[in-house]
Protein backbone atom coordinates (compact mmCIF):
# COMPACT_ATOMS: atom_id res chain seq x y z
CA UNK A 1 0.00 0.00 0.00
CA UNK A 2 1.35 3.41 -0.97
CA UNK A 3 1.54 6.21 1.57
CA UNK A 4 1.05 9.83 0.52
CA UNK A 5 0.89 12.91 2.69
CA UNK A 6 -2.23 14.06 0.87
CA UNK A 7 -4.23 13.60 -2.30
CA UNK A 8 -6.80 15.76 -4.09
CA UNK A 9 -10.30 14.84 -5.24
CA UNK A 10 -12.02 17.13 -7.75
CA UNK A 11 -15.82 17.17 -7.75
CA UNK A 12 -16.59 17.45 -11.47
CA UNK A 13 -19.89 15.67 -11.99
CA UNK A 14 -22.52 18.39 -11.50
CA UNK A 15 -25.00 19.47 -14.17
CA UNK A 16 -24.45 23.20 -13.73
CA UNK A 17 -28.14 23.98 -14.14
CA UNK A 18 -27.61 27.67 -13.25
CA UNK A 19 -25.50 28.04 -16.39
CA UNK A 20 -28.62 27.43 -18.47
CA UNK A 21 -28.08 26.69 -22.16
CA UNK A 22 -24.29 26.49 -21.89
CA UNK A 23 -24.34 23.21 -19.96
CA UNK A 24 -27.10 21.31 -21.74
CA UNK A 25 -24.48 19.44 -23.78
CA UNK A 26 -21.38 19.70 -21.58
CA UNK A 27 -20.53 19.38 -17.89
CA UNK A 28 -19.73 22.67 -16.11
CA UNK A 29 -16.03 21.99 -15.32
CA UNK A 30 -15.39 21.39 -19.03
CA UNK A 31 -16.94 24.73 -20.02
CA UNK A 32 -14.45 26.93 -21.91
CA UNK A 33 -13.06 29.95 -20.08
CA UNK A 34 -10.72 32.81 -20.89
CA UNK A 35 -10.25 32.13 -24.58
CA UNK A 36 -8.48 28.76 -24.57
CA UNK A 37 -8.90 27.23 -21.11
CA UNK A 38 -11.58 25.19 -19.35
CA UNK A 39 -12.87 25.92 -15.86
CA UNK A 40 -11.38 22.74 -14.39
CA UNK A 41 -7.89 23.88 -15.47
CA UNK A 42 -7.70 26.19 -12.45
CA UNK A 43 -8.17 23.46 -9.85
CA UNK A 44 -5.89 21.09 -11.75
CA UNK A 45 -3.17 23.72 -12.18
CA UNK A 46 -3.37 24.69 -8.52
CA UNK A 47 -2.84 21.03 -7.62
CA UNK A 48 0.13 20.75 -9.93
CA UNK A 49 1.71 23.98 -8.68
CA UNK A 50 1.04 23.01 -5.05
CA UNK A 51 3.02 19.80 -5.46
CA UNK A 52 0.10 17.38 -5.27
CA UNK A 53 1.00 14.34 -7.37
CA UNK A 54 -2.15 12.24 -6.94
CA UNK A 55 -5.47 13.59 -8.20
CA UNK A 56 -8.81 11.87 -8.67
CA UNK A 57 -11.53 13.53 -10.76
CA UNK A 58 -15.09 12.44 -9.93
CA UNK A 59 -17.23 12.68 -13.06
CA UNK A 60 -20.84 11.85 -13.87
CA UNK A 61 -22.95 14.23 -16.01
CA UNK A 62 -22.11 14.39 -19.75
CA UNK A 63 -18.44 13.54 -19.19
CA UNK A 64 -17.27 13.02 -22.79
CA UNK A 65 -15.69 16.47 -23.38
CA UNK A 66 -14.21 16.48 -19.89
CA UNK A 67 -12.70 13.01 -20.29
CA UNK A 68 -11.21 13.99 -23.65
CA UNK A 69 -9.68 17.08 -22.07
CA UNK A 70 -8.25 15.14 -19.13
CA UNK A 71 -6.73 12.57 -21.47
CA UNK A 72 -4.38 15.28 -22.75
CA UNK A 73 -3.60 16.80 -19.36
CA UNK A 74 -0.20 16.17 -17.77
CA UNK A 75 -0.09 16.49 -13.97
CA UNK A 76 3.63 15.82 -13.49
CA UNK A 77 6.23 13.29 -14.52
CA UNK A 78 5.63 11.14 -11.45
CA UNK A 79 2.05 12.15 -10.72
CA UNK A 80 -1.17 10.37 -11.55
CA UNK A 81 -4.58 11.66 -12.60
CA UNK A 82 -7.42 9.15 -12.25
CA UNK A 83 -10.98 9.51 -13.53
CA UNK A 84 -13.47 8.25 -10.93
CA UNK A 85 -16.99 7.75 -12.34
CA UNK A 86 -19.94 6.03 -10.66
CA UNK A 87 -19.86 2.27 -11.13
CA UNK A 88 -21.82 -0.87 -10.37
CA UNK A 89 -21.01 -1.87 -6.80
CA UNK A 90 -23.50 -4.72 -6.48
CA UNK A 91 -26.36 -6.51 -8.25
CA UNK A 92 -28.52 -3.37 -8.05
CA UNK A 93 -26.71 -1.73 -10.95
CA UNK A 94 -24.86 1.56 -11.18
CA UNK A 95 -25.34 3.78 -8.15
CA UNK A 96 -25.22 7.40 -9.32
CA UNK A 97 -23.67 10.07 -7.12
CA UNK A 98 -26.44 11.52 -4.97
CA UNK A 99 -24.37 14.41 -3.60
CA UNK A 100 -20.84 15.66 -3.05
CA UNK A 101 -20.03 13.48 -0.05
CA UNK A 102 -21.72 10.44 -1.61
CA UNK A 103 -19.42 10.79 -4.64
CA UNK A 104 -16.38 10.59 -2.35
CA UNK A 105 -17.92 7.73 -0.34
CA UNK A 106 -18.23 5.65 -3.52
CA UNK A 107 -14.46 5.85 -4.00
CA UNK A 108 -13.28 5.05 -0.49
CA UNK A 109 -11.32 2.10 -1.91
CA UNK A 110 -9.32 4.42 -4.21
CA UNK A 111 -8.47 6.73 -1.30
CA UNK A 112 -7.53 3.84 0.97
CA UNK A 113 -5.20 2.50 -1.72
CA UNK A 114 -3.41 5.86 -1.70
CA UNK A 115 -3.38 5.78 2.13
CA UNK A 116 -3.14 9.58 2.66
CA UNK A 117 -3.04 11.42 5.95
CA UNK A 118 -5.28 14.14 4.54
CA UNK A 119 -7.66 14.54 1.61
CA UNK A 120 -8.19 17.80 -0.28
CA UNK A 121 -11.71 18.11 -1.73
CA UNK A 122 -12.13 20.69 -4.51
CA UNK A 123 -15.05 22.28 -6.27
CA UNK A 124 -14.40 22.79 -9.99
CA UNK A 125 -16.62 25.75 -10.85
CA UNK A 126 -14.25 28.51 -9.72
CA UNK A 127 -11.44 30.57 -11.26
CA UNK A 128 -8.55 31.51 -8.95
CA UNK A 129 -4.89 30.83 -8.16
CA UNK A 130 -4.21 29.24 -4.78
CA UNK A 131 -1.31 27.45 -3.11
CA UNK A 132 -3.04 24.57 -1.35
CA UNK A 133 0.17 23.70 0.50
CA UNK A 134 -0.24 26.86 2.62
CA UNK A 135 -3.72 25.72 3.56
CA UNK A 136 -2.33 22.28 4.50
CA UNK A 137 0.31 23.99 6.62
CA UNK A 138 -2.37 25.73 8.69
CA UNK A 139 -4.40 22.51 8.81
CA UNK A 140 -1.44 20.74 10.40
CA UNK A 141 -0.53 23.58 12.77
CA UNK A 142 -4.07 23.75 14.20
CA UNK A 143 -4.44 19.95 14.24
CA UNK A 144 -7.77 20.48 12.50
CA UNK A 145 -10.10 17.63 11.61
CA UNK A 146 -11.33 19.79 8.74
CA UNK A 147 -10.13 23.06 7.26
CA UNK A 148 -12.40 25.07 4.96
CA UNK A 149 -11.11 27.78 2.61
CA UNK A 150 -13.13 30.98 3.08
CA UNK A 151 -13.34 34.26 1.20
CA UNK A 152 -15.25 37.49 1.77
CA UNK A 153 -18.00 37.99 -0.82
CA UNK A 154 -20.29 40.97 -1.46
CA UNK A 155 -23.20 40.96 0.99
CA UNK A 156 -25.72 40.93 -1.87
CA UNK A 157 -24.25 37.61 -3.07
CA UNK A 158 -23.76 35.97 0.34
CA UNK A 159 -26.98 33.93 0.25
CA UNK A 160 -25.58 31.97 -2.74
CA UNK A 161 -22.92 30.36 -0.55
CA UNK A 162 -22.29 28.30 2.53
CA UNK A 163 -21.35 30.89 5.16
CA UNK A 164 -18.85 30.56 8.00
CA UNK A 165 -18.79 32.23 11.41
CA UNK A 166 -15.44 31.95 13.18
CA UNK A 167 -13.64 33.27 16.25
CA UNK A 168 -10.42 35.32 16.32
CA UNK A 169 -8.32 32.16 15.89
CA UNK A 170 -10.31 31.22 12.74
CA UNK A 171 -11.92 28.30 14.55
CA UNK A 172 -15.35 27.71 12.98
CA UNK A 173 -18.29 28.22 15.31
CA UNK A 174 -21.16 28.01 12.84
CA UNK A 175 -21.73 26.93 9.25
CA UNK A 176 -24.90 27.94 7.35
CA UNK A 177 -25.65 26.60 3.89
CA UNK A 178 -27.12 29.35 1.65
CA UNK A 179 -29.17 31.20 4.33
CA UNK A 180 -31.92 33.60 3.19
CA UNK A 181 -30.76 36.25 5.69
CA UNK A 182 -26.95 36.05 5.95
CA UNK A 183 -25.31 37.09 9.21
CA UNK A 184 -21.79 36.97 7.76
CA UNK A 185 -20.22 37.37 4.34
CA UNK A 186 -17.38 34.88 4.81
CA UNK A 187 -18.21 32.22 2.25
CA UNK A 188 -16.98 28.67 1.90
CA UNK A 189 -15.05 28.24 -1.33
CA UNK A 190 -16.03 24.57 -1.53
CA UNK A 191 -12.40 23.70 -0.76
CA UNK A 192 -11.88 21.34 2.18
CA UNK A 193 -8.97 19.49 3.77
CA UNK A 194 -10.04 16.56 5.96
CA UNK A 195 -8.07 14.14 8.07
CA UNK A 196 -8.81 11.00 6.10
CA UNK A 197 -9.31 8.79 9.17
CA UNK A 198 -11.99 11.20 10.44
CA UNK A 199 -13.70 11.80 7.11
CA UNK A 200 -13.88 8.09 6.29
CA UNK A 201 -15.79 7.38 9.51
CA UNK A 202 -18.29 10.17 8.80
CA UNK A 203 -18.82 9.05 5.19
CA UNK A 204 -19.56 5.48 6.26
CA UNK A 205 -21.99 6.60 8.98
CA UNK A 206 -23.67 9.11 6.66
CA UNK A 207 -24.37 6.37 4.13
CA UNK A 208 -26.48 4.62 6.77
CA UNK A 209 -28.60 7.74 7.35
CA UNK A 210 -31.68 7.51 5.14
CA UNK A 211 -32.45 11.21 5.72
CA UNK A 212 -29.06 12.51 4.63
CA UNK A 213 -28.74 14.59 1.47
CA UNK A 214 -25.24 13.10 0.97
CA UNK A 215 -23.63 16.51 0.87
CA UNK A 216 -20.57 17.98 2.59
CA UNK A 217 -22.10 21.39 3.26
CA UNK A 218 -25.56 20.15 4.27
CA UNK A 219 -24.66 17.03 6.23
CA UNK A 220 -21.02 16.17 6.92
CA UNK A 221 -19.70 19.56 8.05
CA UNK A 222 -22.70 20.52 10.25
CA UNK A 223 -22.51 17.12 11.96
CA UNK A 224 -18.78 17.51 12.60
CA UNK A 225 -19.46 20.88 14.25
CA UNK A 226 -22.29 19.39 16.29
CA UNK A 227 -19.95 16.62 17.47
CA UNK A 228 -17.37 19.16 18.64
CA UNK A 229 -14.64 18.38 16.12
CA UNK A 230 -11.91 20.88 15.33
CA UNK A 231 -12.91 22.86 12.22
CA UNK A 232 -10.94 25.90 11.08
CA UNK A 233 -11.28 28.44 8.29
CA UNK A 234 -8.39 29.25 5.98
CA UNK A 235 -8.84 32.86 4.83
CA UNK A 236 -8.13 33.56 1.17
CA UNK A 237 -7.84 37.18 0.03
CA UNK A 238 -6.78 37.04 -3.61
CA UNK A 239 -8.87 37.05 -6.80
CA UNK A 240 -11.60 34.41 -6.76
CA UNK A 241 -14.84 34.00 -8.63
CA UNK A 242 -17.44 31.30 -8.43
CA UNK A 243 -18.64 30.91 -12.03
CA UNK A 244 -21.73 28.89 -11.25
CA UNK A 245 -24.14 31.41 -12.83
CA UNK A 246 -24.31 32.97 -16.29
CA UNK A 247 -23.76 36.45 -14.86
CA UNK A 248 -20.69 35.47 -12.79
CA UNK A 249 -19.29 33.54 -15.78
CA UNK A 250 -19.71 36.62 -18.01
CA UNK A 251 -18.16 38.89 -15.39
CA UNK A 252 -15.19 36.59 -14.74
CA UNK A 253 -14.35 36.47 -18.45
CA UNK A 254 -14.63 40.26 -18.80
CA UNK A 255 -12.42 40.68 -15.72
CA UNK A 256 -9.57 39.49 -17.94
CA UNK A 257 -9.85 42.83 -19.77
CA UNK A 258 -9.00 44.73 -16.59
CA UNK A 259 -5.26 44.62 -15.88
CA UNK A 260 -5.79 44.76 -12.11
CA UNK A 261 -8.18 41.80 -12.21
CA UNK A 262 -6.63 39.75 -14.99
CA UNK A 263 -5.95 36.43 -13.30
CA UNK A 264 -3.32 35.41 -15.85
CA UNK A 265 -1.26 38.57 -15.20
CA UNK A 266 -1.36 38.05 -11.43
CA UNK A 267 1.49 35.88 -10.13
CA UNK A 268 2.62 34.81 -13.64
CA UNK A 269 4.97 32.24 -12.11
CA UNK A 270 1.83 30.35 -10.96
CA UNK A 271 0.92 29.12 -14.41
CA UNK A 272 -2.50 27.89 -15.48
CA UNK A 273 -2.05 24.82 -17.67
CA UNK A 274 -4.40 23.40 -20.27
CA UNK A 275 -4.43 20.78 -23.00
CA UNK A 276 -3.01 22.73 -25.93
CA UNK A 277 -4.43 22.41 -29.44
CA UNK A 278 -2.66 23.18 -32.68
CA UNK A 279 -4.71 26.03 -34.18
CA UNK A 280 -3.91 28.56 -36.90
CA UNK A 281 -2.84 32.10 -35.93
CA UNK A 282 -5.40 34.89 -35.49
CA UNK A 283 -6.35 36.73 -38.70
CA UNK A 284 -7.33 40.42 -38.39
CA UNK A 285 -8.49 41.97 -41.66
CA UNK A 286 -8.12 45.62 -42.72
CA UNK A 287 -11.79 46.25 -41.91
CA UNK A 288 -11.49 45.03 -38.32
CA UNK A 289 -11.53 47.39 -35.34
CA UNK A 290 -10.39 45.78 -32.10
CA UNK A 291 -10.07 47.46 -28.70
CA UNK A 292 -9.58 46.18 -25.14
CA UNK A 293 -10.44 42.60 -26.11
CA UNK A 294 -9.14 39.09 -25.66
CA UNK A 295 -9.12 36.60 -28.53
CA UNK A 296 -7.59 33.19 -29.19
CA UNK A 297 -5.96 31.16 -31.94
CA UNK A 298 -7.95 30.40 -35.04
CA UNK A 299 -10.08 33.57 -34.89
CA UNK A 300 -10.92 35.47 -38.09
CA UNK A 301 -11.87 39.09 -37.38
CA UNK A 302 -13.31 41.54 -39.91
CA UNK A 303 -15.79 43.50 -37.77
CA UNK A 304 -15.70 45.68 -34.66
CA UNK A 305 -14.82 44.01 -31.35
CA UNK A 306 -14.87 46.10 -28.17
CA UNK A 307 -14.34 44.95 -24.57
CA UNK A 308 -15.10 41.31 -25.39
CA UNK A 309 -13.62 37.83 -25.02
CA UNK A 310 -13.52 35.64 -28.13
CA UNK A 311 -12.59 31.99 -27.87
CA UNK A 312 -10.83 29.70 -30.33
CA UNK A 313 -11.93 29.77 -34.00
CA UNK A 314 -14.58 32.49 -33.63
CA UNK A 315 -15.33 34.35 -36.88
CA UNK A 316 -16.65 37.92 -37.02
CA UNK A 317 -17.87 39.27 -40.36
CA UNK A 318 -17.41 42.71 -41.90
CA UNK A 319 -19.70 45.34 -40.41
CA UNK A 320 -20.54 43.21 -37.37
CA UNK A 321 -20.30 44.80 -33.91
CA UNK A 322 -19.49 42.96 -30.68
CA UNK A 323 -19.44 44.79 -27.33
CA UNK A 324 -19.03 43.50 -23.78
CA UNK A 325 -19.73 39.94 -24.88
CA UNK A 326 -18.27 36.46 -24.43
CA UNK A 327 -18.23 34.31 -27.57
CA UNK A 328 -17.38 30.62 -27.13
CA UNK A 329 -15.36 28.44 -29.55
CA UNK A 330 -16.32 27.91 -33.17
CA UNK A 331 -19.15 30.46 -33.27
CA UNK A 332 -19.71 32.58 -36.38
CA UNK A 333 -21.03 36.17 -36.24
CA UNK A 334 -21.99 37.10 -39.79
CA UNK A 335 -21.82 40.51 -41.45
CA UNK A 336 -23.77 43.44 -39.96
CA UNK A 337 -24.81 41.55 -36.82
CA UNK A 338 -24.86 43.43 -33.51
CA UNK A 339 -24.08 41.59 -30.26
CA UNK A 340 -23.89 43.48 -26.94
CA UNK A 341 -23.85 42.27 -23.31
CA UNK A 342 -24.35 38.67 -24.41
CA UNK A 343 -22.87 35.21 -23.85
CA UNK A 344 -22.98 33.03 -26.99
CA UNK A 345 -22.29 29.30 -26.71
CA UNK A 346 -20.01 27.12 -28.81
CA UNK A 347 -20.50 26.46 -32.54
CA UNK A 348 -23.47 28.78 -32.92
CA UNK A 349 -24.37 30.93 -35.92
CA UNK A 350 -25.60 34.52 -35.72
CA UNK A 351 -26.86 35.37 -39.19
CA UNK A 352 -26.40 38.56 -41.20
CA UNK A 353 -28.23 41.57 -39.70
CA UNK A 354 -29.34 40.01 -36.42
CA UNK A 355 -29.28 42.11 -33.23
CA UNK A 356 -28.81 40.44 -29.84
CA UNK A 357 -28.65 42.89 -26.95
CA UNK A 358 -29.12 42.75 -23.19
CA UNK A 359 -30.38 46.21 -22.23
CA UNK A 360 -29.70 45.69 -18.52
CA UNK A 361 -27.27 42.77 -18.02
CA UNK A 362 -27.17 43.29 -14.23
CA UNK A 363 -30.82 42.20 -14.12
CA UNK A 364 -31.02 39.88 -17.13
CA UNK A 365 -28.10 38.71 -19.23
CA UNK A 366 -28.89 37.43 -22.70
CA UNK A 367 -27.59 33.92 -23.54
CA UNK A 368 -27.51 31.95 -26.78
CA UNK A 369 -26.87 28.26 -26.24
CA UNK A 370 -24.48 25.87 -27.96
CA UNK A 371 -25.09 24.82 -31.58
CA UNK A 372 -27.85 27.43 -32.11
CA UNK A 373 -28.72 29.40 -35.23
CA UNK A 374 -30.27 32.86 -34.89
CA UNK A 375 -31.51 34.12 -38.26
CA UNK A 376 -33.43 37.22 -39.47
CA UNK A 377 -36.75 35.35 -39.37
CA UNK A 378 -36.45 34.92 -35.60
CA UNK A 379 -37.82 37.72 -33.43
CA UNK A 380 -38.43 37.85 -29.68
CA UNK A 381 -38.98 41.07 -27.74
CA UNK A 382 -41.25 39.50 -25.13
CA UNK A 383 -38.92 40.45 -22.29
CA UNK A 384 -38.33 44.18 -21.83
CA UNK A 385 -34.63 43.94 -21.10
CA UNK A 386 -33.56 41.77 -23.99
CA UNK A 387 -33.75 42.01 -27.76
CA UNK A 388 -33.33 39.46 -30.51
CA UNK A 389 -34.44 41.04 -33.74
CA UNK A 390 -33.22 42.06 -37.19
CA UNK A 391 -31.99 45.36 -38.58
CA UNK A 392 -34.81 47.02 -40.53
Amino acid sequence: MKNRKWIALLLAGGKGTRLAQLTTTIVKPALPFGGKYRIIDFALSNCKNSGIDTVGVLTQYRPLALHAHLANYKLSRSGSLTILPPYQRNENGIQWFEGTSHAVYQHIEFIDECNPDDVLILSTDQVYKMDYSLMLEQHKETNADCTIAAVEVPWEEASRFGLIRMDTTNKIKEFEEKPLNPSTNFASMGIYIFKWSVLKEYLINDEKNEYSRKDFAKDIIPLMLEDGLQLYAYKFNKYWRDVGTIYSYWQANLDLLNKDRNLFLQHPEWEIYTAEKNETPVYISETAKVSNSFFSDGCELSGSIEHSVLFTKVKVGKGASIKKSVILPGTIIEENAWVENVVIGSHSLIKNGVIIVSRNPDQYLMVVGNHKTIDPLFEDTSQSNQVITVIS
